[in-house]
């Protein structure tokens, strides 16, 4: 995505995403609160990073945001029926690597 200027943190953008859909599921989040919880895993993030990717997410339908007007205008992302499978399929793919990262011998893949 073109947002990403760190060769390096482009590595946890996938989780970052996989955190913000896991959220979405269990409630609506919007992008403050999001920032803090990434906050509490360790990953610094900004603002400048975390809408264009809440977008993101949105434009590929993952995610539907609703403007609330709750005293000051906030707007909360919910899942949609497609992020929720897709949050399923990483689900699955999470699992596997985070096997293969904890074996003592990964499979060789040159011969």
């Amino acid at each position: 995505m073109g947002f990403v200027k760190d060769p390096k943190r482009e590595l946890f953008y996938g989780l970052i995403r996989i955190h913000v859909l896991l959220h979405a599921r269990q409630e609506p989040i919007f992008g403050l609160a999001m920032m803090k919880e990434l906050a509490h895993h360790g990953y610094r993030i900004g603002p400048g990073t975390l809408y264009p990717l809440l977008h993101g997410l949105e434009h590929a339908g993952l995610l539907k945001a609703v403007d609330q007007d709750a005293g000051n205008r906030r707007r909360m992302y919910r899942i949609t029926a497609a992020g929720r499978k897709a949050l399923a399929r990483a689900r699955k793919k999470v699992d596997e690597l985070y096997r293969e990262l904890h074996e003592a011998h990964p499979r060789r893949i040159s011969e």
